[in-house]
C-alpha cells in the first residue's frame, strides 16, 4: 500500500526561550525536523506533508524535498486538528504515518514496523516509562487489549499509575482517518482536538488497535526545552560514534567526540578527545586525529596525522601527510600524499604537490606548489591587489626562503631557489637564485638609546 507521511511541526515552543521555531533547533548539526524526515523517506513515502505554523517562512526556507508538501496550522488547536490541515493533500488508499517535527531520534526500522503493523488498522507506537508525567496513558482491558489513551489531565489516580504511554506516533488507513477525525471533539480539560481520540471510534467499527512497544524510550522523546534538546543532542551523539566504532574507529573518549553531519571511517583510525566532525568527511586508514580539532567538509588520507588545534575545512588531504598544530587549511586547499603543514600556517585554494612542506608561521594562498617544494617561515603570498585574486605557481623543488613574500602573479620555476627576507614580484626562471632585499649597512659608533632620567 501506498504510504503518506504527516509531520506535525507548527509548534511555538515557548519554552525553548527562543525565536527560532523549535523544530529548527539543531541535533547533530541538523534541524530536529529534518532527522524526523530522512527518518520517514527511507520509507519511500509518496509524500510527506508538513503542518507547520509558528515561524513557518523560517521552516521552509530551512528545509527542502522534491516530495515535501506543506499545510498551514493558523491556530495551534492540537494534534487531532494539526492533522486535519494535511487531510486535503492525502491519498485515501494509502496508509498515513504520523510523525513529530520534535522527534529528532525516532529510527526508520521503528517506523517501518509499526506501518507493517497496521494493515487495514490503526496501529500506535507505545513506550513503557518509569516516569510517565506528562504522557497519554495507554489504557487497556483485562485481557490486554487496546482500549483508549487518556491525557494526563484527564486520567484518574488509577490512570495515573499506568506506565505504558502514547508516544503519538500513528500509522492509520488514510480512509479512517479521513472519516474519523471530522468527528473529533475537544470536551477535555485542553479544549483541544486530540488525534488519539480517533482510536476509539475504530473500536466502536469492531476494529482493534494494533500497538508496537518501541525498544528505546529515547526514540519518541520530544523537545519542549534546551535542558531536552541538550539531552537528546548526548544520546544522538552516542549513537553515531557507537556506530562508527563497529566500523573501526576508536576513540579516547566517545562523550568527547560530536558529529554533525556524515562520517566514514577506515580501519584502524583514532581520535582523542574534544574533535568535531562537521558536514561530509571521510578518513581513510590509520588516520589519527589529535585533541582540539574541527574538521568540515574534509577528506583525509590513509596514514595521516591531524595534529592537536588544526580546523580544516572543504580540504582534500593526501597519504601520509602531517597538518598542524594550528594549522588552518581553509575551503579549496588540495594537499597531495607525503606533505606537511605545519603549526600556525594558513593556507586557502592551495594545492601541493608531492612531498611539499609549509612548515611554520606562513600564509599560502591561491597557489600552485610542485612536488618537494620547501616553503620557509614567515613566507607570504600576496594573492590580492585589494579588488582581485592572483595565483602564485612553484614547480618542482623551489626552495623559499624564511620570511619572504611572493607578490602574485608570480612564477618560480623548477628548481628555483628565493632567498630569506626576499619580495619577489617577477618570474624567477628554472635553477635560479631570486634575492630582493635591502643592502646591509653596518654603523660604526652608533649610540643605543637610553631612557630619560625623570
Amino acid at each position: 500500500m501506498t504510504l503518506n507521511v504527516v509531520i506535525l511541526a507548527a509548534g511555538q515552543g515557548s519554552r525553548m526561550r527562543s525565536d527560532l521555531p523549535k523544530v529548527l533547533h539543531s541535533v547533530g548539526g541538523c534541524p530536529m525536523v529534518a532527522h524526523v524526515i530522512a527518518a520517514a523517506n527511507a520509507l519511500e513515502p509518496s509524500k510527506i506533508v508538513i503542518v507547520y505554523g509558528h515561524g513557518g517562512d523560517l521552516v521552509k526556507q530551512a528545509i527542502h524535498g522534491d516530495n515535501l508538501i506543506w499545510a498551514e496550522q493558523a491556530e495551534q488547536k492540537g494534534t487531532g486538528h494539526a492533522v486535519m490541515q494535511a487531510l486535503p493533500h492525502l491519498d485515501s488508499a494509502s496508509t498515513t504515518l504520523i510523525l513529530y517535527g520534535d522527534v529528532p531520534l525516532i529510527k526508520s526500522s521503528t517506523l517501518a514496523e509499526l506501518a507493517a503493523s497496521a494493515g487495514d488498522r490503526p496501529a500506535l507506537l507505545t513506550a513503557l516509562l518509569s516516569d510517565p508525567t506528562g504522557y497519554g496513558r495507554v489504557v487497556r482491558s483485562v485481557s490486554g487489549e487496546f482500549e483508549r489513551v487518556v491525557e494526563q489531565k484527564d486520567a484518574c489516580p488509577q490512570e495515573l499509575t499506568i506506565n505504558e504511554v502514547n508516544t503519538g506516533v500513528l500509522a492509520v488507513p488514510t480512509d479512517l482517518l479521513m472519516r474519523y477525525l471530522p468527528q473529533v471533539g475537544n470536551s477535555n480539560a485542553q479544549g483541544e482536538y486530540y488525534l488519539p481520540d480517533i482510536l476509539p471510534m475504530a473500536l466502536q467499527e469492531g476494529l482493534s488497535v494494533n500497538t508496537v512497544a518501541v525498544s528505546d524510550a529515547l526514540e519518541t522523546e520530544g523537545v519542549n526545552t534546551k535542558v531536552q534538546l541538550a539531552k537528546l543532542e548526548r544520546a544522538y551523539q552516542a549513537r553515531i560514534v557507537e556506530d562508527l566504532m563497529s566500523a573501526g574507529l576508536s576513540c579516547a573518549d566517545p562523550a568527547r567526540l560530536d558529529i554533525r553531519g556524515k562520517v566514514t571511517v577506515g580501519r584502524d583510525c583514532f581520535v582523542d578527545v574534544n574533535v568535531v566532525f562537521e558536514g561530509d568527511v571521510v578518513l581513510g586508514d590509520n588516520v589519527v586525529i589529535e585533541p582540539n580539532s574541527l574538521i568540515r567538509s574534509s577528506t583525509i588520507g590513509s596514514g595521516t596525522r591531524i595534529c592537536a588545534m588544526s580546523h580544516l575545512e572543504d580540504a582534500v588531504v593526501g597519504e601520509n601527510a602531517t597538518i598542524g598544530p594550528f594549522a588552518r587549511l581553509r575551503p579549496g586547499t588540495r594537499l597531495a600524499n607525503k606533505t606537511k603543514i605545519g603549526n600556525f600556517v594558513e593556507t586557502k585554494k592551495a594545492v601541493l604537490g608531492e612531498g611539499s612542506k609549509v612548515n611554520h608561521l606562513s600564509y599560502i594562498g591561491d597557489a600552485q606548489l610542485g612536488a618537494n617544494v620547501n616553503v620557509g617561515a614567515g613566507t607570504i603570498t600576496c594573492n590580492y591587489d585589494g579588488a582581485n585574486k592572483f595565483v602564485t605557481t612553484m614547480g618542482d623543488n623551489v626552495f623559499i626562503g624564511s620570511n619572504s613574500t611572493l607578490v602574485a602573479p608570480v612564477e618560480i620555476e623548477t628548481d628555483g631557489f628565493v632567498g630569506a627576507g626576499s619580495v619577489v614580484t617577477k618570474t624567477v626562471n628554472q635553477g635560479e637564485l631570486a634575492i630582493g632585499r635591502a643592502k646591509q649597512r653596518n654603523i660604526s659608533g652608533w649610540k643605543r638609546p637610553v631612557k630619560e632620567a625623570k
